[in-house]
């Protein structure tokens, strides 16, 4: 998913990830392209981003990774994973299938 989820709250994330993690087959992961800022919610550069999400959608955030764990976990998955993306303000969060 690239660039999706931070449009909604989190509620909505969650209804969503459900549904996406009803259609997977056993064994897959969930690859997510996002703006992840630190616990702090400044850094790295995403608190301009956070602001655009508050003034530009109804529910939408910059979402830390321990918030997007959280989402994930709520919705049936298993254990993820945050990779930064040189030279980029955005992340890779990757999400298994709990087993």
């Amino acid at each position: 998913m690239t660039n999706f989820l931070h449009h909604f709250a989190i509620p909505e994330c969650e209804d969503f990830l459900r549904k996406l993690r009803a259609s997977m087959a056993p064994g897959g992961r969930v690859v997510t392209l996002e703006f992840v800022p630190n616990d702090d919610r400044i850094s790295p550069a995403s608190a301009d981003f956070a602001l655009i999400m508050l003034v530009t959608t109804p529910g939408g955030d910059a979402y830390t990774f321990k918030e997007w764990d959280s989402m994930f976990q709520n919705a049936g998955f298993g254990r993820s994973e945050l990779h930064a993306v040189p030279k980029s303000k955005e992340h890779i969060v990757i999400t298994h299938l709990s087993t």
